[in-house]
């Protein structure tokens, strides 16, 4: 491990300076005025998971003057310049800033802290996980006041504690900084499967930490998706909470045939959310082995795809929720729930609002776990694939409503003209496709939301002072077909894989808005507003004569909430093409063409109504969350964009 640079920019001096790694002091004094609204110190600037600031210096007066301040490419290491084989993902991270100093991840899990006011980098740390294909989104921090450290989980699923100060592993955690995460597996110990791509989050003295545990190639050993917390000083392992329980312990009769035995996923690849006041930590989990066909695990499965909520300090249950039983749409929990206090009715409620790929918002007590409104059992309809046996029922949110649209029928598709709509309903005649919870066919099914969402990782944001949950969420289907996998790498009888579509015209199927922004006012359970986000394809040649309003991008947004303003950057317009990108094949004329008319910019919205104030030209699209923070009176806003094929980099907006 090396952990010797600092105080060097790259990009901006042209030389590289190293120097040993001593204590490399902060450049800048943190602002003392307002430190506590001045910072960022959590993923989402708080463990409720919010991404809110009350900052307001960037007010709807100003906001047309931002500027890229500076701009921090992360450490392009000599081990990735000699092997061009080591994979690489798009840049994800939401840096910290805490005590005048910003800290981030790259996509090699590699930790820098940078000079916040100039993009500087004062040290970093690499714990050489090159060899996995990886991406991170951030990192934890944790202080008793004396010590401040710092976590992050790689890809070939290490737990990392480094030295705020200093960038050195930090003292006395696990063996020289490191837990193997992987070691301390109950079951199928297999690192190319396991790994860890979101921040872990630390409650009270113990860091929690998810994982990523690998979608591809599906069979019976999967490692499964345990939860663990550990000692936030010495990395020891306090306690486990079994995704997949075990025989005797809660929800195992919910895995029929002893089918718990021989499965695995069910993981929180995703962020969390905690309640320091209870001391109670929030799960997102995920789909179980596999995503779209259940066959070798009859039953609900619990608490995969489930909200579970634990007592932090021992991992205990307190209460959980399964939004889908039996997933077979790899619809995973994709994003922390928010933590949020409002009032129903006159009530005040300590709640939780968990967002879903599918297009759902359940809202809870998050002290007792009971549904702030009704969740009824609906019927849905039923598999006819050999050896599937789905769920009859699944739970339907009697409010707020939906945030997108769900399930596909004609009266969705798209209708600009007679010939598009003409066009898409013969696509269409080839594919099974239904309302929501249609289950997975052998023949080319359609999905709407997507795997992918709906809403994602990015989350949501909420505003304390209204009760207003903003979402961003995208209209794509999932496109598939039920295969046998080769019997070399799988023991499932179907995978998901072999079946494309592509809308008409390159279009898509669908009626707009491909991508929007929902206000949800969560004291009453109702939608708000609802605006596109992005221009989207309004100059295609087939639209470009009908003076169409702004129609949004088919991606999804990355969010921050301020007191004046919502800002939303638009996330992975290029990731369909990453694959060609990386291996240098030549784009067809209609990647091309569609790569041509996207133009990234950070959308700026009035936060009450929904207005577009204001889009800011980028040299890239936005792939990690946003964050602001004040230093020397002054407010920036921080966001990733590239990564993979494009350079990574940090940009830093803020006023002249």
């Amino acid at each position: 491990m090396h952990w010797i640079q600092c105080n060097w920019d790259k990009r901006l001096a042209g030389t590289l300076v190293i120097c040993g790694l001593l204590s490399c002091a902060p450049a800048v004094a943190p602002d003392t005025l307002s430190r506590a609204d001045a910072e960022w110190p959590e993923y989402a600037r708080d463990k409720a998971g919010t991404k809110y600031s009350p900052l307001d210096q960037i007010n709807r007066d100003n906001v047309r003057n931002l500027q890229i301040a500076w701009k921090w490419q992360f450490p392009a290491d000599q081990a990735v310049e000699q092997h061009p084989e080591f994979e690489t993902f798009i840049y994800e991270a939401t840096p910290l800033m805490i005590d005048g100093v910003l800290y981030t991840t790259t996509t090699f899990n590699q930790i820098a802290a940078i000079d916040p006011t100039n993009g500087q980098t004062l040290w970093t740390y690499d714990p050489e996980a090159y060899e996995s294909s990886s991406h991170s989104r951030g990192l934890a921090y944790w202080s008793d006041g004396t010590e401040k450290r710092l976590y992050v989980g790689t890809a070939d699923g290490r737990l990392v504690s480094v030295d705020a100060a200093t960038g050195e592993p930090a003292s006395g955690f696990g063996n020289n900084g490191q837990v193997d995460l992987v070691a301390g597996l109950r079951r199928n110990q297999r690192r190319e499967e396991y790994g860890v791509n979101s921040p872990p989050i630390v409650v009270g003295d113990v860091v929690i930490v998810g994982s990523n545990v690998s979608d591809a190639r599906p069979h019976g050993k999967k490692p499964p998706g345990d939860v663990r917390g550990f000692d936030v000083r010495t990395g020891e392992q306090l306690w486990v909470f079994h995704a997949i329980p075990e025989e005797g312990e809660w929800g195992v009769e919910t895995w029929e045939e002893e089918s718990w035995r021989h499965n695995g996923n069910a993981n929180v690849w995703t962020l969390m959310s905690a309640d320091e006041e209870l001391g109670y930590v929030y799960l997102p989990m995920s789909t179980p082995t596999n995503d779209w066909y259940g066959g070798h695990r009859p039953g609900d499965n619990l608490f995969a795809e489930s909200l579970v909520c634990l007592d932090a300090r021992t991992g205990e249950r307190v209460w959980h929720f399964q939004m889908i039983h039996h997933g077979l749409w790899d619809w995973d929990l994709p994003a922390a729930p928010n933590l949020v206090d409002i009032e129903v009715e006159g009530r005040p409620i300590k709640a939780v609002a968990q967002i879903t790929k599918h297009g759902f918002t359940y809202v809870f007590d998050r002290v007792t776990g009971e549904p702030v409104w009704p969740i009824e059992e609906r019927p849905v309809p039923q598999s006819t694939v050999p050896g599937e046996k789905s769920s009859p029922t699944q739970p339907f949110p009697t409010k707020p409503p939906p945030f997108d649209r769900q399930g596909i029928s004609e009266k969705d598709i798209i209708d600009f003209t007679p010939e598009l709509r003409e066009e898409a309903l013969k696509i269409l005649e080839g594919f099974n496709y239904g309302p929501l919870f249609t289950p997975p066919t052998v023949e080319p099914f359609m999905v709407l939301p997507s795997a992918g969402g709906g809403a994602n990782w990015n989350g949501a944001a909420f505003d304390p002072e209204t009760a207003i949950l903003y979402i961003p969420s995208k209209t794509v289907p999932s496109v598939n077909r039920l295969v046998a996998p080769d019997p070399e790498i799988s023991d499932h009888r179907y995978q998901g894989g072999g079946a494309r579509a592509q809308g008409p015209q390159g279009l898509p199927f669908f009626k707009p808005p491909y991508s929007r922004i929902t206000a949800v006012d969560l004291n009453r359970g109702e939608l708000k507003w609802v605006v596109p986000l992005g221009e989207g394809p309004r100059n295609h040649p087939a639209l470009q004569d009908l003076d169409l309003p702004r129609l949004g991008w088919p991606l999804h947004g990355t969010i921050l909430l301020t007191k004046t303003l919502l800002f939303v950057g638009q996330r992975g317009r290029f990731f369909p093409y990453l694959g060609a990108l990386r291996s240098g094949r030549e784009l067809t004329a209609e990647e091309v063409d569609e790569i041509s008319r996207f133009h990234p910019t950070l959308d700026v919205f009035d936060k009450a109504t929904g207005e577009l104030i204001w889009e800011m030209d980028l040299p890239a699209n936005v792939t990690g969350s946003p964050l602001t923070y004040r230093i020397d009176q002054k407010q920036y806003i921080v966001f990733a964009v590239g990564g993979a094929a494009i350079p990574g980099e940090l940009i830093a907006v803020s006023l002249p």
